[in-house]
């Protein structure tokens, strides 16, 4: 499971997103340290997910500086299809000639 997904850390203010990157930079650092001292790691699949976290955050932050990705805006909600009841749908049916055979 990855520690942010892309769509969160878009809707992050960019102080939270500093501090997330400092915190995650930290994280990882101390993680490679217990490698680097022959220490266990209880999940080393954690240093490829910070280190993708950490990349995701930089690439939102330079294509925010760059005009690139806009904020995020909420989505217009999409108008809700007015449902028939099947009573009426069953009378449109029948009021429809029906089609003659071809001889």
């Amino acid at each position: 499971m990855p520690i942010m997904r892309i769509k969160e850390i878009a809707e992050m203010s960019n102080a939270d997103r500093e501090q997330k990157l400092i915190d995650l930079r930290a994280e990882l650092a101390r993680i490679r340290t217990m490698i680097k001292a022959g220490g266990a790691v209880d999940n080393p699949t954690r240093v490829h997910q910070l280190r993708k976290t950490i990349a995701q955050i930089l690439t939102i932050q330079n294509e925010n500086k760059l005009g690139i990705r806009q904020a995020p805006v909420e989505p217009a909600k999409k108008e809700e299809k007015k449902k028939k009841p099947k009573a009426e749908k069953k009378k449109e049916a029948e009021e429809q000639p029906e089609e003659q055979p071809k001889q």
